[in-house]
């Protein structure tokens, strides 16, 4: 027993010094932080209950329960913030819901002194500790399979601390770790695999994450936060080869802000930032799933269609314009326009991006010598 809870103590100080190791580059991931903090309590934890006989049952059962049961709600708030779903209410819930446990098992500790009490109390406040990550893991429609996986095996965890407390209730006693066993032998196969699960899948979901989130900078403008001019490239591509082997068409809208050089010269360019993050919400709000956006570069944006002909995307081009065109936000004493350039074509494997924004540019260009704030359709293919 004495080994188990010093190679558990082990296994959790690697995770410690690694964890510490890869927080000199992340020192802002709180998540990481959660985790690490998380980890500590459970390494002083486990050690302290491996020589348990050394001080008095009276402080080390009530203080080693305490210390953790923080450091599972630690872990469980490094989980919920790996997911971005650690709200307000959440803490608030996590805050109380620990000081309610500690409180509860102090009670039953000093008033009844009744270990299967203690036992089905801890068991069922862990599991209610971990069911809430595992059903966001679970339910988030974004969910990678890592994470479904993760939020899987956590929920077996929850069920088994469950099951725990209903045997317990049943065979009286029998579930303790210090009770010689079968149900010993369990629990610690369940403390190793708890153990694993814990350190492995949070490692891997912090780099899960760590990875999104550098893809998601190359891939997107930070400034707008739409497709950046590679990403668009590459995902019309994509879609004008699957529209070639259905033989559908594709339309590309080329614009910019009219005047948009003025909006800078007078108001600055803070505002004129502003501006083209308003623009790019409207545009994709408008789109819908109907066509995406990327930003070229300055005030030059770009709207790839699949699978819409000439006649709905000039319709589509000319409702967009339009609506920026009434728009009035109240942050800006001012309105601006948009001209847009379009071209429709049969999807080929033929079909250039680069093509197609050669042509958009000249109809954008014939939009401006005609007096702005309006669509141009391109004939040429």
């Amino acid at each position: 027993m004495q080994t188990v809870f010093i190679s558990i103590v082990i296994g959790h100080v690697f995770t410690v010094i690694l964890v510490s190791a890869y927080r000199h580059k992340h020192m802002k991931d709180t998540a990481v932080n959660w985790f690490f903090v998380s980890r500590c309590l459970q390494s002083l934890a486990w050690g302290f209950l491996a020589f348990r006989n050394v001080l008095p049952e009276s402080v080390t059962v009530p203080l080693l329960n305490s210390v953790l049961f923080t450091g599972s709600v630690f872990e469980t708030i490094a989980l919920l913030r790996v997911q971005n779903v650690f709200t307000r209410k959440v803490r608030k819930f996590y805050l109380w819901f620990t000081l309610f446990f500690i409180a509860g098992f102090m009670s039953i500790y000093y008033l009844f002194n009744n270990e299967s009490l203690r036992i089905v109390y801890a068991s069922l406040c862990t599991s209610v500790l971990i069911i809430y990550p595992a059903y966001r893991m679970l339910t988030n429609r974004k969910a990678s399979t890592l994470m479904r996986t993760m939020g899987f095996f956590y929920g077996l965890v929850s069920l088994g601390l469950i099951g725990r407390a209903v045997m317990e209730a049943e065979v009286f006693g029998h579930m303790s770790l210090f009770y010689p066993g079968i149900y010993q032998v369990l629990q610690f196969m369940s403390l190793y695999f708890i153990m694993i699960l814990g350190n492995t899948g949070f490692i891997l979901l912090a780099k899960e994450r760590a990875d999104d989130h550098l893809m998601r900078l190359a891939s997107y403008d930070d400034l707008t936060e739409v497709l950046n001019r590679r990403s668009f490239i590459q995902k019309a591509e994509a879609d004008v080869e699957i529209m070639a082997n259905q033989g559908g068409p594709v339309s590309f809208i080329l614009f910019d802000i009219d005047e948009y050089k003025g909006i800078n010269d007078t108001y600055g360019h803070d505002v004129g930032d502003q501006v083209l993050k308003y623009l790019s919400r409207l545009v994709q709000e408008k789109l819908g799933d109907k066509g995406y956006l990327g930003r070229y570069g300055g005030d030059e944006f770009a709207i790839f269609l699949p699978g819409m002909n000439e006649t709905e995307a000039e319709e589509m081009a000319e409702q967009l314009r339009a609506s920026i065109s009434i728009s009035k936000p109240a942050r800006f004493p001012f309105q601006f326009t948009v001209s847009m350039g379009l071209v429709s074509v049969p999807a080929s494997r033929e079909t250039r991006i680069s093509r197609l924004y050669q042509i958009s540019d000249q109809a954008l260009y014939e939009a401006k010598r005609c007096g702005r704030n309006q669509v141009v359709r391109s004939k040429s293919s």
